[in-house]
Order: structure tokens, then sequence, then C-alpha cells
């Protein structure tokens, strides 16, 4: 299952019989997933350039998910006795599809972390269990950082300053980047400790905006290894370090 994903180096994992679930349940989930990912691609340009807000390169995979009827969804579960309503509880996640199992109508429960502060994967794992437990989804799927792509941010962002000749601040006013005064201090601090502009400014880039603290791979193993979510059937999926690319700068 995911063959091809796994051979570009997407980093899968299947939880409480998910990969059954999927083989046998679901093959046109498994399809459609895998045809969205194996063409996504993220120029380095639009690692630099991001700013606030959701980052382009999600935009575009949630577009193409949008587009294969993975749609944004709110679930409702309220608790009634005796005819009054003693609790109501709203969950919404970005991405479900109906699919027909058996001639009934199954979901499936799909987010994207691309670059969240990483307490998001423990809000997305307990809204999948609980939605689970209600019988409303079959299934939970996350996407995050992988751990290799994580790993070489660092040296990727350092391979586009070395590309681009970023020797000042001022290179990087076409790429729309404008650091805050503590971002330059803290880059100016490197320059007088022997570390080159383009060294200093990448690794102040990369701790500030795709830290320990943001959601990748590594983040997302810790809380499932912790049983968070569980017992609900998960795939987590790894984006790798290929994603990536520097054509637009040649």
């Amino acid at each position: 299952m995911l063959e091809r994903l796994s051979l570009q180096g997407f980093e899968l994992t299947c939880l409480s019989h998910a990969e059954a679930i999927l083989s046998r349940d679901f093959p046109d989930a498994v399809t459609q997933i895998e045809s969205v990912l194996e063409n996504f691609s993220i120029p380095i340009t639009e690692i630099i350039g991001s700013g606030g807000g959701e980052a382009i390169g999600t935009q575009r995979l949630r577009k193409a998910l949008y587009d294969l009827g993975w749609q944004k969804s709110k679930f409702e579960i309220k608790k009634i006795i005796n005819g009054i309503e003693r609790e109501s509880i709203t969950h919404e996640i970005d991405h479900v599809k109906v699919f027909p199992v058996n001639g009934h109508s199954c979901s499936i429960a799909l987010e994207i972390e691309w670059n969240n502060k990483d307490p998001f994967f423990d809000r997305d794992l307990e809204n999948f269990k609980r939605l689970h437990a209600e019988g409303a989804i079959s299934l939970g799927v996350i996407i995050t950082r992988g751990s290799l792509l994580q790993d070489s941010l660092l040296s990727l962002v350092r391979r586009f300053a070395a590309v681009c000749n970023v020797l000042s601040f001022d290179e990087l006013v076409p790429f729309d980047v404008n650091p805050t005064n503590r971002q330059r201090e803290k880059v100016d601090a490197g320059v007088r400790r022997g570390k080159t502009f383009e060294e200093s400014w990448a690794e102040v880039f990369v701790s500030d905006k795709f830290g320990a603290a943001t959601t990748h791979w590594r983040k997302l193993m810790d809380r499932v290894s912790r049983g968070v979510g569980n017992p609900c059937p998960l795939l987590l999926i790894g984006l790798p370090v290929g994603i990536i690319t520097f054509d637009e700068l040649n």
C-alpha cells in the first residue's frame, strides 16, 4: 500500500489495523491520497518567503484534496437526557470524505500539519479518537514534515543562501523576507562570532521558523507512542526532503 510514496522517501506509519482497513474498505482513498502526494512539491523560495498565515504549499495541497471531494467538515456531538440537551461538542476537521463501504457511508478524516505548534497534534489525535469512538469516522490521516526533511531544512536554506549570494539583509528583500529587529541582532551576533552572513542568517531563520517545537514527524511519533489518539486507526505520512525544489533558481 502506498508503494510509490514509500519509494519517493515518504515516511508511512499505520496504527490500529489502519493498513488492513484502508486496503480492504478504502482503496479509492488510498489512490487519491497517493495521487495528490506523489506529484507534490514546494519550491525553496516558498520556504524562504512565506510569512504569516498558511504556507502556499499547504494551500496547494489542500486545493488538490478539495478538488477530489475532501472537504472541511464540522461534527457536532450532542448528549440528550430525557429530551434535555446536557452536552454539545463540536469538532472541525479540515478534510473529510465519505466513501461507500458494504452499503454504508464511512468517513475518513485528514489533517495537514505543515508548520504549526506541536500541540496541534494533540488536538488532531484527540479529535480523531472521539469521532472514531462515536462512529463518525473510520480512520484518521495526518500529513506532516518527515524526519529527514526536518533535519535537512538548515542545509536547504544554506543552499538557497549560497545560490542566491545572500551576503546581507538586502539580498533577502526580493524574496519578501523582512527579519525582525531581534532576528537581525541574532544574525549580526553570529557574524561577530566568525560565521558568514549566510550561515548565521540560515541558522536563525530555521530555528525561528521550523524549530523543534513545531509540527514534524518526531513530535507526531512522540504522541502516538504515548497512546494519544488510540485506538483510532491512523495513517501517518511524513513528507520527504525530495519535495523541496530549486528549479526556479536555475
